[in-house]
């Protein structure tokens, strides 16, 4: 029996975040949208929601994996769009990921930004812009901004990706 979860991610872009964990062994499903939290981050942020087989990759793998693919050492103007953050399903998970952030700061230099937040709703992107690097490989957004995350998950995380 599969043993699959879900978490969700949100920090840079989705159409990024989405480019880069649909590229990885063990992630089944990636859905791209808007992720709100509760309380004081409870207005909807760029997320998506992995869906991920833990047989074959780690909720601690996909969190390092997504700490090294957006600026989550950044706190830039954005952050209220571009929330640098984990949404926890359960009280469990989000002890987990509370203490991989713990675990992965000296890798480094920057105090990380991003936060461990309890998940409460999800919008789903509108169907034109979900899959975005899969239809739109060659547009210049993809080379610029996709293409250097999807390069240093080959060169940091290739045990994880899926080879085409």
């Amino acid at each position: 029996m599969e043993s699959t979860t879900k978490i969700a991610l949100g920090g840079g872009c989705h159409w990024c975040t989405e480019a880069v964990f649909q590229s990885l062994k063990g992630v089944i499903k990636v859905e791209q949208g808007y992720v709100a939290s509760i309380d004081e981050n409870k207005w909807f942020s760029e997320a998506v929601i992995v869906h991920f087989n833990e047989d074959i990759i780690s909720l601690s793998v996909l969190i390092e994996i997504h700490l090294h693919t957006h600026k989550s050492a950044s706190n830039h103007s954005m952050r209220n769009k571009y929330r640098s953050a984990v949404y926890a399903f359960t009280k469990k998970q989000e002890r987990q990921s509370t203490e991989v952030l713990k675990n992965i700061q000296n890798q480094f230099d920057e105090k990380i930004v991003t936060k461990v937040l309890m998940f409460s709703e999800f919008e789903e992107s509108r169907e034109a812009i979900q899959n975005y690097y899969q239809k739109n490989p060659e547009k210049p957004f993809c080379k610029q901004f996709i293409d250097p995350k999807l390069r240093l998950l080959l060169d940091k995380f290739s045990a994880y990706v899926k080879m085409v």
